[in-house]
């Protein structure tokens, strides 16, 4: 292999897209990471994964995408309000626009075989990279020998059997590989997408349902305090600490209005300034 050989990773900066940089480092490939921030996710653990194993890294802005996504996606939902297998496309076929622009030859990602039931399955893989619109160009290092063969392997840039053949949900064997490459710093398994969550989750599918997902700072919202719809457009959000109360009266609008309890310690409250009288009076009962 040659250094004029490179790869455009999906970098989430998690155990097993860094140990996928290690394998293709391990063959003389170029490797540039890619990552993708949304409100419902961000790129400061691609970010600090990068650094460590340096390689350049690009990050870009998919909130437009993720939005379109979330009203009716043409695979469906996760267990939550996750679109895993068309996000997976969606940035995929993001990533390969871009490859070129990179000197990068084919697209890589951590993704193991069955590590997670909906969208590391054998067919969900197909159905991302076909849906790409870069089917065959897509490498998956950690699982490669179980899975097609693909151009990057078929044209000798990377040789198959210097890949791995890792499936299913222990992580018992990249936490070995892990050791081996000396990598110590990476998240747990869980993830840092806010569309996996139950609890936001229930909040954003009831935003989409209400107001719509057209503005922004109505899903930044959905991180702080508790919620309480008033009606059909209108919810009253309430700080629960001190930070939060302190995020609220920030976020408001100049028309917006802040409660609070006069003369006693409790919380910020923000109310739109589409409040009625009526509203007001039960949002100032909620506050008190």
């Amino acid at each position: 292999m040659t250094e004029e050989t490179g790869a455009l990773i999906l970098l989430s900066g998690g155990l097993d897209s860094q140990l996928a940089v290690c394998v293709l480092k391990d063959q003389g490939i170029a490797v540039h990471g890619i990552s993708f921030e949304s409100p419902f996710f961000n790129a400061d653990r691609a970010r600090r994964a990068a650094d460590a194993l340096s390689v350049p890294l690009t990050v870009v802005d998919f909130t437009t995408d993720i939005l379109a996504l979330l009203h009716k996606p043409p695979h469906g939902f996760g267990a939550n309000m996750n679109p895993c297998i068309d996000c997976h496309a969606a940035m995929f076929r993001k990533a390969g626009l871009l490859m070129g622009e990179m000197g990068c030859r084919f697209l890589a990602t951590g993704e193991v075989l069955n590590e997670r039931p909906m969208s590391q399955n054998r067919a969900a893989l197909g159905i991302v990279a076909k849906d790409s619109g870069f089917d065959g160009f897509i490498l998956r290092p950690l699982s490669a020998r179980l899975l097609h063969e693909t151009e990057p392997e078929r044209r000798g840039w990377i040789k198959r059997d210097g890949l791995l053949s890792i499936s299913g949900r222990s992580r018992a064997a990249q936490l070995d590989l892990a050791r081996e490459y000396g990598l110590s710093d990476f998240p747990t398994p869980a993830g840092g997408c806010k569309l996996t969550d139950p609890g936001f989750s229930a909040r954003l599918r009831d935003l989409r349902d209400h107001e719509g997902l057209g503005d922004l700072r109505s899903i930044a919202l959905l991180r702080i305090g508790r919620h309480f719809r008033l009606g059909p457009a209108l919810k009253l959000v309430v700080g629960r600490n001190e930070r939060e109360n302190a995020e609220l009266e920030k976020m408001a609008g100049p028309a917006d209005l802040i409660l609070k309890a006069e003369g006693n310690p409790g919380p910020s409250c923000l109310l739109p300034s589409t409040a009625s009288e009526e509203h007001v009076r039960r949002a100032a009962a909620v506050c008190a």
